[in-house]
């Protein structure tokens, strides 16, 4: 399909209840569409999101939810060709189309889109260009893989001209198995880092280098490329591209550079230095080196795009960053609780280390769940535990739905508390399968001053909140 249709038609969307396909779905509406949805997981933030606009939202997958037949189909990724609704899509020749195509026909359109891949940092990167190019006044429309706090919503329609979107490498859907950000149509590409992830659809880094690939031919001779060259499989996929490459990161080449980087109360000091010469200070609402890396990228992409160094000061300063990002959930009894998002060993270990850098000479707990498809395998489980080990205070909890992963392939949690103790002794890291015994565990032994930082790609049954429920009793 490549012409919307008309404002007013009905648009039925499949699993709807995902993050990305909710935030879709308030696109749509606010574009004049009739939208319906169905999931079988509906549970909050994103029901009560589709709720409060409006969106009904049927249970469960079912044929019958097309008896008065849609305009148009959303497929989710999760989506499998067995499901009831698709094969009752395909039975019944209704018009569909996946996630990404629905967000290049629907948001991008012919504007010129900005893609942020990579294997970590694309939800917070994303986030501060499309703050960064608002508060410069550029107005763009935006699409993001979490909440932006500035914007309070994942999605923006946007009037100017760009289009910021984060380019997810997982696949497309059911009927098409290559690589989401190829649907985009990127004119500029942040690229942050290539490593391997996503275990259960990519056999090795190489398997994930050739999606990246794909996505470096797919940028026009005239459009850019910024590039990290902390990774070398990043720097290798450059190579691909015929557009122009800017690269930043440490020394060795690159093109922007770091110096005078100081990060208190809360916010980071950096100065930006093209080819060696500096840019001026720049303040920016974020912690940790790999966001001030982050910011660098936005920085230099910015100055690519044209855009002048003075008006890029007010959203670097402003930006509020994105839920379950080092957000901070809440304090009991003088322990602070930050929720976030991190999976990934290198994710995991940036995280902790940000942490301990906001909050020096503080004792810091790192509560981790396995759940991604990567984490749960075992084939980080020493990088997982040299990450942990970073922190005062470790506790783990059991494989999410351990079933869905072949039993030789399952990480063992106990192996990695070992090798954890093993590293660093002093972390006592342990093992607690409930959240709620967890939280016992962490109300009992925390003391005033601590942080306690939760990570997790899902909701780990509300640990956080249950945390702050035990602390203050």
């Amino acid at each position: 399909m490549n012409e919307r249709p008309s404002p007013g038609s009905h648009i039925h969307m499949i699993a709807i209840c995902g993050v990305g396909m909710a935030s879709l779905a308030g696109l749509l509406q606010s574009q004049g569409y009739r939208v319906t949805g169905s999931d079988q997981n509906i549970y909050p933030p994103m029901s009560t999101y589709l709720a409060d606009i409006g969106i009904k939202v049927m249970p469960g997958f079912h044929p019958e939810h097309f008896l008065i037949r849609p305009d148009l189909v959303i497929v989710g990724n999760a989506v499998s060709r067995d499901n009831p609704e698709a094969q009752a899509v395909l039975n019944q020749k209704i018009p569909f189309i996946s996630f990404p195509q629905a967000l290049g026909l629907f948001l991008i359109g012919e504007r010129e889109s900005l893609v942020v891949a990579g294997t970590h940092g694309k939800t917070t990167t994303t986030a501060l260009a499309a703050w960064v190019l608002t508060r410069a006044g550029l107005d763009p429309g935006f699409f993001v893989g979490g909440v932006p706090l500035n914007f309070g919503s994942g999605w923006g329609s946007g009037k100017g001209n760009h289009v910021v979107i984060e380019g997810d490498e997982y696949d497309t859907a059911f009927f098409d198995k290559g690589p989401k950000f190829l649907h985009y149509r990127p004119r500029q590409v942040i690229l942050t880092s290539v490593e391997f992830d996503h275990a259960d659809i990519y056999r090795d880094l190489d398997h994930v280098k050739a999606s990246f690939k794909r996505l470096m031919k797919i940028i026009p001779k005239d459009g850019c490329l910024v590039v990290c060259n902390d990774y070398p499989a990043a720097m290798e996929m450059a190579g691909e591209s015929q557009s122009p490459v800017i690269v930043y990161g440490d020394g060795n080449g690159a093109d922007w550079t770091l110096t005078n980087v100081k990060i208190r109360a809360g916010k980071s000091f950096f100065e930006p230095c093209y080819r060696g010469k500096s840019e001026g200070v720049i303040e920016a609402l974020i912690i940790g080196q790999h966001n001030v890396k982050n910011a660098l990228a936005v920085y230099a992409m910015a100055r690519a795009m044209g855009i002048e160094r003075g008006q890029l000061l007010d959203g670097f300063a402003t930006f509020a960053g994105v839920k379950r990002r080092q957000e901070l959930k809440g304090e009991g009894r003088g322990v602070l609780v930050i929720d976030d998002f991190a999976h990934h060993p290198t994710a995991v270990g940036a995280t902790i280390d940000a942490v301990k850098e906001a909050y020096p000479g503080r004792r810091l707990w790192a509560l981790f769940e396995p759940r991604s498809n990567t984490s749960r395998r075992r084939i980080f489980e020493r990088e997982f535990a040299e990450a942990l080990s970073r922190a005062d205070r470790v506790v783990l909890t059991g494989l999410y739905q351990p079933d869905k992963i072949v039993e030789q392939e399952r990480m063992s949690v106990a192996a990695v508390a070992q090798e954890v103790n093993r590293l660093n002794p002093d972390a006592r890291a342990v093992v607690v399968e409930k959240s709620q015994d967890i939280a016992a565990f962490v109300a009992q032994k925390a003391a005033p001053g601590d942080i306690v930082l939760v990570m997790s790609n899902g909701a780990f049954d509300g640990v956080q909140e249950k945390i702050l429920a035990a602390l203050a009793g």
